[in-house]
């Protein structure tokens, strides 16, 4: 899309109230923004202009605009041309910082199996409803592949791990809901840790985590969207009572 310079484009921005003003020109501009005064490609007034519209300091100025190029809402350039300007509002990152939250161990595994209940067994419903003959395919290639590795058994276990992975952003895929995907993805990208530390290595482990994706998988190609969320939530469940019972294992032996 082709830039725009808008120094003289008609913000609608106001004197910053003194008793917030920092936040206050964060808001103003980040409402301009979403409201779509301003669009992708557009630059804000140069740096005076803004302080006076905003009758603030350019410390305080600087600032606010930081604050926005971390919320992805706009990228400070430098040198000639450069300036403010606006980018398009993306999810990128409420993902990046989930991701973060996950890695860091911010995120409990008891969060994180709560938040997995919910959101994959309406991922699950969803899938049952809108799966085609190709989705359909796709998912018995993926678990014919789970299946391989089972039989393998805990030689494949990591094989059988990134499988699983895939199988659960497919059947998300499958959904059709942009914003289930994006967090299932970043959930099951950056969980690994937690399979690592919690999650019992052993063969029957594999075949109950395979028997549940299977019976998943054959209610999608049902169209039974009933089933498909039980039979998520269930999966879910059994990954949060194992995390459990490792929790109380790790504890025991501190």
């Amino acid at each position: 899309m082709p830039e725009t310079n808008n120094t003289d484009f008609q913000t609608g921005f106001i004197k910053a109230k003194k008793s917030r003003i920092f936040q206050d020109v964060v808001e103003q501009i980040q409402e301009a923004i979403l409201s779509r005064r301003l669009i992708e490609g557009d630059r804000l007034p140069p740096e005076r202009e803004l302080c006076e519209t905003f009758n603030i300091s350019r410390g305080t100025l600087r600032e606010a605009l930081r604050v926005l190029e971390h919320k992805g809402l706009l990228e400070i350039r430098l040198g000639t041309g450069g300036g403010a300007v606006i980018k398009s509002a993306g999810i990128e990152q409420l993902t990046e910082t989930l991701a973060l939250l996950i890695r860091f161990g911010t995120v409990s595994v008891l969060d994180i199996g709560e938040f997995r209940v919910g959101i994959e067994s309406q991922i699950a419903s969803l899938a049952a409803q809108k799966a085609s003959g190709e989705d359909i395919e796709l998912l018995d290639q993926l678990l014919a592949k789970l299946k391989e590795y089972k039989d393998l058994g805990l030689p494949a276990w990591e094989n059988f791990l990134e499988a699983d992975k895939q199988l659960h952003m497919e059947i998300a895929r499958i959904s059709g809901n942009a914003l289930y995907q994006y967090v299932n993805d970043v959930v099951h990208d950056n969980i690994k840790k937690y399979f690592d530390k919690y999650l019992e290595n052993t063969y029957s482990a594999i075949q109950e985590i395979y028997n549940d994706l299977e019976q998943l998988v054959m209610a999608i190609k049902k169209s039974d969207s009933t089933n498909a969320a039980l039979v998520a939530k269930k999966h879910v469940n059994t990954f949060i009572a194992a995390m459990r019972k490792q929790e109380v294992i790790i504890a025991e032996m501190q």
